[in-house]
């Protein structure tokens, strides 16, 4: 049976609510597509919203960054915050310029997150890397404790969750439909290129070399 996150007065959707899905597995599959999420919080003077790199383990989403980092300082504070997460998957074209929309699937995330502790880093940084790409993590070093003592990973409960989507052609209003106009979908999706290799350590303070400001 599948399960679903409880609808909240900051989950429901209100406007166009037939939309709203709160199935924890459509919610995982959004967010396991995704690379990046924005995170918004409130420092206690100004709002902001980040965007940063996430992945998913069982129930929880994960950030990570370096202890330094004024996203983490104030997360760590116990701050509530709002994680959103969008797809993009087509331009929806009409035969108006009013009924022009996009296909997508998109997911908010409220809660507070709590720090990893420090005995768990590594295993969660493989789950990040092997997240964003499948094999990885065998082929390099791993983290050492100097890169490990300087990193701070976070995570958020996925309890209080929806998911959001639209889907489908273009509705154009009837009288509409004889315009010589193309209308249709143009589907949009994620392509990696060839990857390019780095032979030359760029910026690193190497023995006798200066290093250069490109």
């Amino acid at each position: 049976m599948n399960k679903t996150a409880e609808m909240t007065s900051r989950t429901r959707v209100r406007r166009m609510s037939e939309r709203a899905n709160y199935d924890l597995t459509a919610i995982f599959a959004t967010i396991d597509k995704a690379l990046y999420g924005t995170i918004a919080f409130q420092d206690g003077e100004h709002i902001h919203a980040i965007p940063t790199a996430i992945w998913r383990e069982d129930e929880h989403l994960y950030i990570h960054g370096s202890n330094g980092s004024r996203l983490l300082k104030v997360l760590q504070t116990g701050t509530q915050a709002c994680v959103s997460i969008t797809n993009m998957e087509g331009m929806v074209l009409a035969r108006s310029a009013f009924h022009h929309s996009m296909n997508y699937t998109a997911v908010c995330i409220y809660g507070a997150f709590t720090v990893v502790p420090e005995t768990e880093k590594n295993q969660h940084l493989q789950h990040f890397l092997e997240h964003w790409l499948p094999g990885r993590w065998q082929h390099v070093r791993a983290p050492d404790k100097t890169e490990l003592a300087a990193t701070t990973i976070m995570r958020i409960p996925l309890t209080e969750a929806v998911m959001k989507s639209r889907q489908g052609p273009p509705r154009d209003d009837l009288g509409d439909m004889d315009l010589p106009v193309w209308a249709g979908i143009m589907p949009l999706h994620l392509q990696w290129q060839t990857p390019q290799q780095v032979v030359e350590q760029q910026n690193q303070n190497l023995p006798g070399r200066a290093v250069r400001d490109i």
